[in-house]
């Protein structure tokens, strides 16, 4: 097996650190997880996955024939590498817009005495999609996606009067697409 190291420098020309309620002690220097040992099959799946999910009876099953694998042992390789946190989550994603909902990039500035209490305080909204520590003025940066395009209004309420913070709304002005590939 062959270790892929999960650490990220925290500067601002750097990649966010996903934030959760239970998020460990940040060190302002550097971010460092675990070393995660991904096998062979580990690997391919994350990269053959990368491009989509078949659509048919037994996309598993699919999979593991094109990787000399069991469906089963695809399966499980699958709930490992989430159970681990190799994967922060497995399933589709979707575009709110094309279902009638919407979804913005806002920011707080959180002082950093505050910055536990108020991401569990952002994180208790089921419209919270992510939620990102940066090193900047605009500390926390989520994304909020919402049934309804009036629902974002509304959200950003909610959190500011919870929080007792200014939200930061940046709405998407015009889409780019990005192939977004990142090989194992």
């Amino acid at each position: 097996m062959d270790s892929v190291t999960l650490e990220q420098t925290t500067q601002q020309a750097t990649p966010p650190t996903q934030v959760s309620s239970a998020s460990t002690a940040v060190n302002k220097e550097k971010i460092c997880h675990e070393i995660a040992e991904l096998s062979a099959l580990d690997k391919s799946l994350i990269n053959l996955l990368q491009h989509g999910l078949p659509v048919c009876e037994r996309p598993f099953e699919q999979i593991a024939n094109e990787l000399g694998s069991t469906e089963a042992e695809v399966i499980q390789h699958l709930n490992e590498l989430k159970a681990s946190r190799v994967l922060s989550r497995f399933g589709p994603m979707f575009d709110a817009v094309y279902l009638g909902g919407a979804f913005t990039l806002a920011a707080l500035a959180v002082p950093e005495e505050d910055f536990e209490k108020v991401t569990e305080q952002v994180n208790a909204f089921e419209q919270i999609a992510h939620n990102y520590r940066r090193t900047h003025r605009f500390n926390m940066w989520f994304v909020i996606a919402t049934e309804a395009a009036d629902e974002i209004e509304q959200v950003i309420a909610a959190i500011e009067e919870k929080t007792g913070l200014s939200v930061l709304n940046t709405p998407k002005l015009k889409e780019f697409y990005v192939g977004l590939y990142l090989p194992v």
